[in-house]
């Protein structure tokens, strides 16, 4: 018995739930997402609540899966989700120009991120990135994809990391003090 598929799913006011064969749509305020439901498993619409129900014989573990994905739509179309970014290094900025993110990261060249569609980035204080939108999913893949582009440095700590993220700052090779190299 799955205890996360079995939780209650409560349905905010201006959320509507079109339910299909194999699919959720959940329209909100903050868009519209569509989810595909696993096979065995199926949504059901009672009293201002939704259910994901698993059918006999269906895997045990998809109706977790199945209940987090539909919470996670409900909550994205009313809320939204975010990703907090920080941007550390001399020189290193960041700026929203139409549908893309230009970074200077210490390359030779600025790097170009492209907005995905359905997604807001905006920047606070030129070292600040927060990636917004309705899909969780999508939101994380985004914000994993500009960390990717200078990940965090272990010796320095220069790079794009998340806000709340910690860093274990390794010692260079002159401060191991592991002696000189003579005989």
């Amino acid at each position: 018995m799955s205890r996360i598929g079995n939780k209650i799913i409560p349905l905010p006011s201006g959320v509507q739930i079109e339910i299909e064969s194999s699919a959720v749509k959940v329209k909100g305020p903050k868009g519209a997402l569509e989810v595909s439901l696993p096979q065995g498993i199926r949504a059901e619409k009672q009293d201002g609540h939704l259910f994901a129900r698993r059918d006999e014989g269906a895997d045990p573990a998809l109706h977790g899966l199945a209940r987090s994905l539909l919470a996670n739509a409900v909550e994205g179309v009313t809320q939204g989700f975010e990703k907090h970014l920080d941007i550390v290094g001399i020189g290193y900025r960041a700026e929203v120009k139409g549908d893309k993110v230009v970074l200077s990261l210490g390359y030779s060249h600025p790097a170009v991120f492209s907005i995905p569609e359905g997604l807001s980035v905006g920047i606070e204080k030129q070292t600040h990135l927060v990636v917004r939108g309705a899909d969780r999913q999508r939101v994380g893949q985004a914000a994993a994809d500009l960390r990717q582009l200078r990940p965090p440095d272990p010796y320095k700590n220069k790079g794009i990391r998340y806000t709340q993220e910690r860093l274990k700052k390794k010692v260079g090779k002159a401060a191991t003090g592991s002696g000189t190299g003579k005989a």
